[in-house]
């Protein structure tokens, strides 16, 4: 009889060790279940890196608002009419000119 088997034939399972076919769906579902898990877990862990970065970035962002609202109160400061005008009467000898200085140029 062993003589007798064709080539399918003498790579088949022996009938005693073979397998179910409930036994191979249910590892398949158990690989299935185990490859679930592995991807519930890494994607919980990449939201936590994420949720991470996204609190430093506001933080970041808390800190740039802040600053920038610093910086625009210093332009003011620094820009104001009065200032401006001390300095320019302090530092450049600027001054108002007299009306007998004023000449009006028309085209």
């Amino acid at each position: 009889m062993a003589q007798g088997r064709d080539a399918t034939s003498a790579f088949a399972w022996p009938l005693r060790l073979r397998p179910s076919l409930a036994l191979v769906a249910n590892g398949v579902l158990l690989l299935a279940c185990l490859g679930a898990a592995l991807a519930v877990i890494a994607t919980s862990h990449l939201t936590r890196e994420e949720y991470a970065r996204l609190q430093a970035l506001e933080r970041e962002q808390q800190q740039l608002q802040t600053e920038w609202g610093q910086l625009l109160l210093e332009e003011g400061a620094w820009s104001s009419p009065s200032r401006i005008e001390r300095l320019a009467s302090e530092r450049l000898e600027m001054r108002l000119p007299a009306i007998d200085e004023v000449e009006v140029v028309r085209p």
